[in-house]
């Protein structure tokens, strides 16, 4: 599914983040940026050894904010780092730090010359995030950063399963209604 942002393209796909051949794909990393499980376990693994000997150069990374290396092994130029909040309650800074997680994304994208980037669901797993909830966020965030730097012509969402893209697909569409 697509839609148009001004001079972009939003895309929600479902499939495997590692094999995205964009400009950066973003990983849903923990503050150590060390590897881990999930998404973050899964773009180490693809990228290899390398992208952990980078990581260990860059001294962690504060929640709601991201990190760049390169992409090593993966089709992706470059991997950038974001550190999602872990949802407690909705009532501890959590739907700002992931605005300004998925912002700091977009912008080191916009940075590197990135004019593509394929995104997670961040913080939806084992951070607990409510997928509808991170969706409506993460898609309000990269809307408003889309339709002042246009830049970026291709951001690519990608869910690991149906049930995942239903809801994304859902949200989108909403939000799209609700912008016109």
């Amino acid at each position: 599914m697509n839609f148009q942002i001004s001079n972009s393209t939003i895309e929600l796909v479902q499939g495997d983040i590692t094999k995205q051949d964009v400009g950066a794909i973003v990983n849903a990393a923990n503050s150590s940026l060390l590897g881990g499980g999930g998404v973050d376990g899964a773009i180490h693994r693809a990228a290899g050894h390398e992208l952990l000997e980078e990581c260990r150069t860059l001294d962690g990374c504060e929640t709601g904010s991201a990190k760049i290396t390169r992409g090593y092994k993966l089709k992706a130029r470059h991997v950038i780092h974001a550190v999602g909040p872990v949802y407690h309650d909705g009532t501890h800074g959590e739907p700002g730090l992931l605005a300004s997680a998925y912002r700091t994304c977009l912008e080191l994208a916009s940075q590197n010359n990135c004019a593509s980037v394929a995104f997670p669901a961040i913080s939806t797993g084992i951070y607990g995030y409510p997928m509808k909830d991170a969706a409506h966020i993460a898609f309000q965030t990269i809307i408003d950063y889309l339709k002042q730097h246009p830049e970026i012509s291709l951001v690519r969402y990608v869910l690991y399963d149906a049930r995942a893209l239903a809801v994304h697909e859902r949200v989108l569409e909403q939000i799209m209604q609700n912008d016109n």
